[in-house]
């Protein structure tokens, strides 16, 4: 049975990009997330849509299908003392605030007397990957849910994090 646009599903995954793992959640807490909204890769979410709670399988997702392309021209030569007071060194991975006000992950690449070479491009991009994917659950979205995009299991109350008493169910 295949899964449903907006159906919530829960995976278990480990990652390689051919050459070692580069992450994987077997034995933490399922990856959950509500299915046909673009919450994971593209060729992932195509290549468990037919898959079952319960079933495993080894999956090949293609660049193209996952990161995408390394674009060799995404590099941005940027004046070293916009990093003032940041211990910088080479593959350190950076996060700043795009023009979209969105987060943007950077990649530090070279480092010269006067200024830093940074890579926007995804450290993943470029690469074929493959996973071993489990299928823990699938189930119906509520309303709320729905509307919001979001499984109740990443939803967290304000006082997660803060300290806040009891009672805060994180």
């Amino acid at each position: 049975m295949a899964i449903e646009k907006n159906q919530i599903v829960s995976i278990e995954y480990e990652v390689s990009d051919g050459e070692k793992v580069v992450d994987s959640n077997i034995g933490g807490m399922p990856l959950v997330f509500m299915f046909g909204r673009g919450q994971i890769i593209p060729g992932l979410e195509n290549a468990i849509s037919n898959m079952s709670i319960g079933e495993k399988a080894e999956v090949l997702v293609k660049a193209e299908d996952a990161y995408g392309a390394y674009e060799a021209e995404a590099k941005q030569e940027v004046p070293r003392d916009q990093f003032a007071g940041i211990e910088l060194e080479v593959g350190m991975t950076l996060y700043g605030q795009g023009e979209d006000g969105g987060t943007v992950q950077v990649v530090v690449q070279d480092i010269g007397d006067e200024s830093v070479i940074i890579d926007f491009n995804h450290p993943l991009a470029g690469k074929d990957l493959v996973f071993l994917v489990g299928i823990n659950n699938i189930r119906e979205a509520s309303t709320e849910e729905m509307m919001s995009g979001i499984p109740v299991e990443n939803q967290h109350d304000d006082c997660c994090g803060t300290g806040g008493g009891t009672g805060c169910g994180c």
